[in-house]
């Protein structure tokens, strides 16, 4: 068992910066990945970032590449969102998803993916 808990959501005005965190616990081993996904309000829950723990490789979606920045701490086992550049089509709950090793589909899978965090808001406004 995993467990994910994810903080740093907020309210934000456009251009804004936030900084989203997430401590995982419990049985974490091998080359797992940790990710953020998003769902807005109606909407599906979309993939936003994820990162391989052990060499510490990097996956974006288009609509957030340059603007967020995920990353680690292994001493931590927390992972970050950096998120700049905030556009109110932003606005979403993130979720923390920890994939386990010798998961073979595409990174931005949600079915991959088998714990989730409670997940965050954040808002952005115009």
């Amino acid at each position: 068992q995993v467990h994910l808990v994810e903080s740093g959501g907020g309210l934000v005005q456009a251009g804004g910066s936030l900084r989203l965190s997430c401590a995982a616990s419990g049985r974490t081993f091998g080359s797992y990945v940790l990710g953020w996904f998003r769902q807005a309000p109606g909407k599906e829950r979309d993939f936003v970032a994820t990162i391989t723990w052990s060499g510490g490789i990097t996956y974006y979606a288009d609509s957030v590449k340059g603007r967020f920045t995920i990353s680690r701490d292994n001493a931590k086992n927390t992972v970050y969102l950096q998120m700049n550049s905030l556009r109110p089509e932003d606005t979403a709950v993130y979720y923390c998803a920890y994939r386990a090793y010798g998961r073979t589909g595409p990174m931005s899978s949600k079915s991959d993916y088998d714990y989730w965090g409670q997940g965050t808001q954040v808002t952005v406004s115009s």
